[in-house]
This record gives C-alpha cells, structure tokens and sequence, in this order.
C-alpha cells in the first residue's frame, strides 16, 4: 500500500522572494572580495550595494518574522533548549518528527545565519578602503572602532563561509532523506507522509497588507544607504 502523502503551503512568496534574493546579494558580496571583483569595473562600490541590498532584505525578514504568515514566523521554528536538544537526540536515532517550517536545529541555524550576516552587513557602513570607496558611515565612531570593526568584518567573513557551509550540509542531509527542500522553497510546498508537529492554520489575507508595509520599510533602508 501507498502512503498518503499531504501537500501544505509552507512558504510564502515574500519568503521564497527573500530567500533567493539573498542569496544572489550574498553571492555576488563574496565573489567582489574573493576575487578582487572582475569584471566589476568599481568591486567594492558593487561589494557595498549587494550589503546595502542585503540590509533592507533582513529589515523586511526581521518584520516578517512578527507579523508574517504563520511559518515565516520566529515563533513557530524557534525552539528552547530542552526541545532543541530532545530533536537532536531523535534526529541522530532516526526518530525524528516532521516539521513544516525549520526543525529546531534548522531555527537556529537561521538565527545564526542572519545575526552573522546582519553584523556583517552593518559593520561594513563604517569601513574603507582608504583609497576609492568610504562607506555612509566611515568614521562615525572614531577610528580605533573603524579599525577594530574592519577586523571583526573579516573575521565574520570566515565566520559566515562556515555557516553556510553547515547549512548546506544539513541541506543535502535531507535531500538524502526524501525531503525536497529546494523544490520546496521554489513553489512554497512541501509534502509530508505524516502529519508534521508544527501544523498551522492558514494565514490571513491581511497579511498583504503588512508585507506591503514591510516591502516599503525594507525598501526605504536600502534606497537611504544606496544614495547616501
């Protein structure tokens, strides 16, 4: 017999949107300093627009998570220590439950993944080059803080290749386990044989109006740091 498998509408457009533009802003921040930016005729101007870009997609993701549709929420993929660590014992014993949104390790690697890029985007408004490029706010706070961020910016460059790194270990982990992540964040649906314990009722149509809200917010930052 075949079991029945249940389709459900995880993530949202805005979601899937943030996701994938954040990773092309990622991409390309990395690819201007790993490679000295060719064939960008300014790498590093380019470098700070995809921080800028980078900057409103977390803004909107920030506000997103509180007001947005139920599995965009922090509340529904973070969990507390106990509940944590109960999934990690059932995940290395193949026990594990379903779960529509991010499990509990999957939470807080997200948290992590945007905490590192959050402070590597904003620590890089205080830097430069000393020759070309000075970011909007080089030289706010003094340059013994300019120095000391520019090392903690390298630094959490490292920091964040390691995250992804894990992320898309953990990515292919359940690729090998049947779950289709990445169709899933392409068409928002993922199928489940079982019901997952983090089912939610569907969301509200009012929320377009917060994700427009968001959107011009998120917006609104990069557009001031763009033209700054």
């Amino acid at each position: 017999m075949q079991s029945r498998t249940t389709r459900i509408a995880v993530w949202d457009a805005f979601i899937r949107l943030f996701h994938w533009s954040l990773l092309a802003a990622v991409i390309i921040s990395f690819y201007t300093t790993k490679t000295m930016g060719q064939p960008f005729l300014f790498p590093l101007e380019v470098h700070a627009q995809a921080g800028y870009l980078i900057i409103g997609l977390l803004v909107f993701r920030l506000i997103w998570g509180w007001v947005g549709t139920p599995y965009a929420r922090f509340s529904t993929f973070v969990y507390g220590p106990r509940t944590t660590a109960r999934y990690t014992k059932a995940l290395m014993t193949r026990r594990a439950s379903p779960y529509a949104s991010h499990n509990p390790l999957g939470g807080w690697m997200v948290v992590l993944l945007l905490v590192s890029l959050g402070f590597q985007a904003l620590s890089g408004l205080f830097l430069s080059d000393d020759i070309f490029f000075q970011a909007p706010l080089y030289g706010v706070l003094g340059a013994n803080m300019g120095d000391l961020l520019a090392q903690l910016h390298s630094l959490n460059s490292d920091l964040l290749l390691v995250l992804i790194g894990l992320h898309v270990a953990g990515l292919l982990w359940h690729t090998l386990q049947g779950e289709r992540l990445i169709p899933a964040m392409l068409t928002g649906v993922k199928r489940f044989h079982s019901q997952p314990v983090d089912a939610k009722p569907v969301s509200s149509r009012r929320q377009t109006c917060y994700a427009v809200g968001a959107l011009l917010i998120a917006a609104g930052v990069s557009g001031w740091l763009w033209f700054y």
